[in-house]
């Protein structure tokens, strides 16, 4: 079984073997390291390509801009407007399918125009323990995956991103808005609002690794156990209900389970 690092160099030959590619770029945890390793191995022949949408809050957009500038990559932003999706808003449980099919064929295009021939992504191997529908997209435009290709984890990606001094090592895992929803409950720009603004203030307040779900009129929130303790102060508990409540939830609630990747994947038979 390879080791953290023979994982490291296997990702690099890997992608200097595809010559040139183009990054789906979230400034997210996996996403730019890929970005990092492929552009010290392939220089101007990796660019970064980001979706700009309403369940894409504009701090990870900027997040991204000044990643890519700071580091010299060529950067693309794509309109990728998933409500304007046929079925999208409906919330289907492949909606990450119509997603990723949509996205993904505007970053092939953006490739081909740049007379680069791959897309890559950043899955990594733990992402194949969930209800992914999107990979499925991905397989079927035979974008790359290079992280799984080399074998490497969630942990190990965050480890090697520390040793390359990227800010993203111990940064939390994101996912887009519109995963805050219910399967079937209707994805509106208010709603996605909602739920940005309200994660917002959980990570202004110094809360780490969140998710606030949004079952209508009730907002669920999730965060890691260790801070259960904080998040029930009377003062925060104050101030959260009161700036939910502005931000038009009527119920504010504790998930007493925690945070979990893919909560809403639990309802999926």
């Amino acid at each position: 079984m390879k080791n953290t690092q023979e994982k490291y160099y296997e990702l690099q030959k890997y992608l200097r073997s595809l010559e040139g590619v183009a990054v789906a770029f979230s400034s997210g945890v996996d996403s730019t390291f890929l970005l990092k390793v492929a552009h010290d191995v392939l220089g101007d022949r990796a660019i970064a390509v980001t979706a700009g949408s309403c369940s894409f809050p504009e701090r990870e957009l900027k997040e991204a801009v000044a990643f890519t500038k700071k580091n010299g990559i060529i950067h693309e932003i794509v309109e990728s407007e998933e409500l304007s999706i046929e079925g999208f808003s409906e919330n289907p449980v492949n909606r990450c399918y119509l997603c990723k099919y949509e996205l993904f064929s505007k970053i092939k295009d953006i490739a081909y125009k740049n007379g680069i021939k791959e897309v890559v992504e950043g899955s990594n191997i733990d992402d194949l323990g969930d209800y992914r529908p999107g990979l499925a997209a991905i397989e079927e435009l035979d974008i790359k995956s290079p992280l799984r290709h080399a074998g490497l984890t969630k942990n190990e990606i965050r480890r090697l991103s520390k040793e390359l001094s990227l800010p993203t090592w111990a940064k939390q895992s994101f996912a887009c808005l519109s995963s805050r929803f219910p399967y079937g409950q209707k994805i509106t720009t208010e709603k996605l609002r909602m739920v940005d603004e309200a994660e917002q203030l959980l990570m202004d307040m110094g809360f780490h690794q969140i998710r606030v779900r949004h079952h209508e009129t009730l907002a669920r929130i999730e965060i890691g156990e260790e801070q259960f303790s904080k998040i029930m102060e009377k003062e925060n508990r104050d101030l959260i209900y009161a700036r939910f409540k502005e931000i038009g939830f009527t119920y504010v609630s504790l998930d007493l389970a925690g945070y979990r990747t893919g909560s809403m994947n639990e309802t999926i038979k």
